[in-house]
């Protein structure tokens, strides 16, 4: 291009050589002149072909700076050495098959075609492909995310949840066609079988992050106890590889996604000698997919043997405590007083209670005969007909008396109620003169010998009443005092040592007094032994030599 700007030779470039169909790119020289003139978008295009002629497939080692990524998908960013800085621009549906996405810091590879942008007189590199400048490059990006990711505290033990114990249901999020699937099922089925729901992803490749990032939060949208159920533990697993197959794993979309589940989740990438992001944001890290599957379930058998063992150790207790508190018991009862005891002093006052019971009800009832007859002595008619004489002798008098009385109080109130005479005349006083004469006579009906006699009847009959009553309260008494007495009488064979007897157990007397220990039994001359059905007596010790023998 510089020869066919040079002011001394015309050469035009190879792209621009004079012909026919091209003549009219350019004016004729004027005179004096030996260099043609273009316009600013001849020179341009000229320019663009020149270099997508020249740079048609490159690939370019160099570090991201700025990274731009507007609304509309594309991708802007800068690849820079030491020395120069090259523009690069990564079209929206390549950015998507991307399976590295360009980011401020990284070394890496591009792979594209050289342009040039005419609206700012700049060239440009349009990538088509971007990797990693090798595995230093990986471990800085990894460290890089992992530094990040761990400032925001997804690293954090405190966030990290329990694993259940026995789940119901095991998610898993792995490739359906692999090893890995048929190792954890085969796991589970020996250790304990659970249903397990598979959720199929890639696991390399572009598609890996998504995928799993997607897989990961379906699961937890699930409904629990739903037509498709939540599981109760997510199994992330992945066979081992290089760090390139397994990089879909250290992607910030997969690490949010398992640090965002309210699932408890298992990482299970790689063999034990891998790291990826997933395995610090997740509840528990396993080293292999079969160590995953041993993570989520006990052994069925040690389960089944520990409650086994669990069980004997209950029964050995319970056991153990009903014999210890059984002889508690007949501990205790040994230092209680015998039944006989405790009821000789109730069955003494019953016994005072009852012979003073028949006594008591004679003498009640002759002192009420006595009351009676006294009562009854002086409601006989003589003494009635003296009273009622006393009586008429009484109202004669206060007969004799009444009329001079009420003439005297006459008088006055005739002196007294001179001045108001209309308002009390002589019939008046006259009508109340006589209603007090008669209520005067009705009273003294009262005190008649039939009126008497009547009175008399009716406390006969009450008092037969309560003679009738106080019998059946005697009666009702005793018939008590029976029932107590046979249920203190039930109580104390209960409590007697003979009920026990009857239970199958016997009373050993050595001498007359009961034998409690083997050494008493030897020292005793003779043994009596009581059954419920009677007693048996043996021969005790004799004075014979040791070496002769003894009975028992």
């Amino acid at each position: 291009m510089a020869k066919g700007m040079n002011a001394t030779a015309v050469e035009p470039p190879r792209d621009l050589t004079l012909s026919k169909g091209m003549a009219d790119l350019f004016d004729e020289p004027t005179a004096g002149q030996n260099s043609p003139e273009f316009t600013v978008t001849e020179l341009s295009g000229a320019i663009k072909r020149v270099i997508e002629g020249e740079f048609g497939h490159v690939r370019i080692r160099g570090e991201v700076g700025r990274v731009s990524r507007p609304r509309s998908g594309h991708v802007y960013l800068d690849l820079k050495d030491d020395r120069s800085v090259i523009s690069g621009i990564i079209w929206k549906g390549v950015t998507a098959r991307l399976e590295t996405q360009p980011e401020e810091g990284m070394e890496v590879i591009a792979t594209g075609r050289i342009t040039t942008f005419a609206g700012q007189s700049k060239y440009q590199i349009v990538i088509e492909d971007i990797k990693p400048a090798g595995m230093g490059a990986l471990m800085a990006l990894l460290e890089k995310r992992k530094a990040a990711l761990a400032a925001e505290g997804l690293f954090a033990p405190e966030r990290k949840r329990p694993l259940p114990y026995l789940p119901e249901i095991i998610g898993v999020v792995t490739s359906p066609s692999g090893a890995v699937i048929r190792d954890i099922l085969h796991r589970l089925r020996d250790r304990f079988p659970r249903k397990v729901l598979v959720w199929p992803v890639a696991v390399q490749g572009a598609k890996c992050a998504p995928e799993v990032a997607r897989a990961i939060e379906g699961f937890n949208r699930l409904t629990p106890g739903g037509a498709l159920p939540r599981p109760d533990l997510l199994i992330v697993a992945r066979g081992g590889g290089s760090v390139e197959d397994l990089w879909g794993f250290n992607e910030e979309i997969v690490a949010r996604a398992a640090a965002a589940s309210q699932i408890p989740l298992i990482s299970a990438v790689g063999h034990e000698t891998d790291t990826t992001l997933i395995d610090f944001v997740s509840d528990k890290r396993a080293p292999t997919p079969t160590a995953a599957a041993e993570l989520a379930v006990p052994v069925r058998h040690e389960l089944a043997a520990w409650l086994e063992g669990q069980g004997a150790r209950m029964r050995q207790a319970l056991s153990q405590g009903l014999t210890r508190r059984g002889q508690r018991m007949r501990d205790v009862a040994r230092a209680l007083p015998r039944a006989e005891t405790l009821l000789e002093g109730p069955r003494q006052r019953l016994d005072r209670g009852g012979e003073k019971l028949a006594p008591a009800l004679i003498a009640g009832v002759q002192g009420r005969r006595v009351k009676l007859a006294d009562m009854s002595g002086a409601l006989r008619p003589a003494t009635l007909r003296r009273h009622l004489d006393a009586d008429r002798q009484r109202l004669a008098q206060l007969s004799a008396r009444l009329d001079p009385a009420w003439q005297r109080n006459l008088a006055g109130q005739r002196e007294r109620l001179g001045n108001r005479v209309a308002r009390f005349r002589p019939d008046v006083l006259h009508r109340q003169i006589t209603s007090r004469r008669e209520r005067l006579t009705a009273r003294a009906q009262n005190f008649r010998p039939e009126v008497l006699s009547r009175d008399i009847t009716r406390q006969s009959q009450r008092l037969a009443d309560v003679l009738a009553r106080l019998a059946r309260a005697g009666e009702a008494a005793q018939e008590r005092r029976r029932r107590q007495i046979e249920a203190l009488g039930r109580t104390l064979g209960t409590l007697g040592y003979r009920e026990t007897l009857a239970r199958g157990f016997a009373v050993v007397r050595g001498d007359g007094d009961v034998v409690t220990s083997a050494s008493a039994a030897k020292a005793a001359r003779e043994l009596e032994i009581e059954f419920a059905d009677g007693r048996l007596k043996l021969e005790g010790k004799t004075d014979t030599p040791p070496d002769q023998g003894s009975l028992l």
